[in-house]
């Protein structure tokens, strides 16, 4: 069953997923047009202290349980190899319950020997299966994924959430290698985020709406769709990125979830993300076109990153956050609710 629902997940992501309006559309840059910057002196290396990046992009977790997935995850592990970024493997709960399923996941460092390579379990697991996690692809870094929206549409779902900050931090105190907690599309707050600093997390994906939508899929495998009122539950990408930013010199921040543009990736940027991931962007392409464009349009990102970098009067990531936003609509009201003026970020380059 769980080899099933894997590859339904695929089935779903690709039929319900695509570029949609989101909050991206209400962050706005203030253009200055004697911008002293030069595109060629433009650095992408990210400023981060836990994960040896070179990149600002990476490839978020999606896929993996079973044959069709392992396919996918071999693509996926070609496209990251080809292209020098970072990538995370989908949830290996599967293939701690079932030998036969851990080849769909080894792919991924058997095609991309060389990168960095996260493993990746639910924030419930143990210590143990975490390190297991890790040894069965020779992990670099470990992500554990926060889900609870999902769990509670799932059909078969996990229905309680008791000590899951708990495991997380016995989980951090274990690993010898990075970790990194995520959400699955739905956002983390402020407050969760403080929680995560405090058993020791210190890089959090925000993963917010706008992206692949669990509730969605979920709801789309209940036999009555009885869900459907929870399709825009959570916070998007930029949401969360503004409510954590009084946390940045505590924990350090990615992005994914609904990135449809490099100009969404210098948005993340500008809001105090050090790196953004991309999910469905990369996912969608791949099984319409293969990998082969897959490369050709991440290396056709990275290039224009530089260039809108440069458009902006910065020469690295860090000068992104001394640009002048203009935040709108309902993502200003956001920032009014949670205290936050955006304001301050309209006039940063004074």
């Amino acid at each position: 069953m769980s080899a099933s629902r894997k590859d339904e997940h695929v089935r779903l992501a690709e039929k319900l997923g695509g570029d949609v309006p989101n909050d991206f559309d209400e962050v706005r840059f203030v253009h200055h047009a004697l911008a002293e910057a030069d595109r060629d002196a433009v650095s992408l290396r990210p400023s981060l202290r836990s994960l040896p990046w070179d990149l600002p992009l990476y490839i978020n977790a999606m896929t993996g349980g079973s044959e069709r997935t392992g396919l996918l995850n071999g693509e996926l592990a070609e496209v990251a190899r080809r292209t020098g970024l970072p990538i995370a493997c989908g949830s290996q709960s599967t293939a701690l319950r079932d030998a036969s399923a851990r080849e769909s996941f080894t792919v991924l460092r058997e095609r991309n020997p060389e990168g960095f390579l996260l493993a990746n379990v639910a924030a419930g697991a143990s210590a143990e299966e975490a390190a297991e996690a890790v040894e069965m692809i020779r992990a670099d870094a470990l992500q554990l994924h926060l889900n609870p929206a999902q769990e509670i549409v799932m059909p078969e779902g996990d229905r309680s959430f008791r000590g899951r900050l708990e495991r997380i931090g016995e989980v951090v105190e274990a690993m010898d290698v990075p970790v990194v907690v995520k959400e699955v599309g739905f956002g983390l707050s402020r407050r969760t985020i403080e929680q995560l600093a405090e058993v020791g997390v210190r890089t959090v994906d925000v993963s917010g709406t706008g992206g692949t939508n669990f509730v969605a899929i979920e709801n789309a495998r209940r036999e009555r769709g009885d869900y459907d009122y929870l399709a825009e539950w959570g916070q998007s990408a930029v949401a969360c990125l503004l409510d954590a930013a009084p946390l940045a010199d505590r924990v350090e921040l990615l992005a994914s979830g609904g990135v449809r543009q490099p100009l969404d990736v210098v948005r993340c940027l500008a809001l105090g993300a050090r790196a953004v991931g991309l999910g469905g962007g990369v996912l969608r392409p791949l099984l319409r076109d293969g990998a082969d464009a897959v490369v050709e349009l991440l290396q056709g990102w990275l290039a224009q990153l530089r260039d809108l970098t440069a458009l902006l009067g910065a020469e690295s990531l860090d000068g992104l956050t001394r640009t002048d936003v203009l935040l709108t609509g309902s993502l200003r009201e956001f920032c009014e609710l949670r205290g936050l003026d955006p304001r301050l970020y309209a006039n940063r380059s004074r």
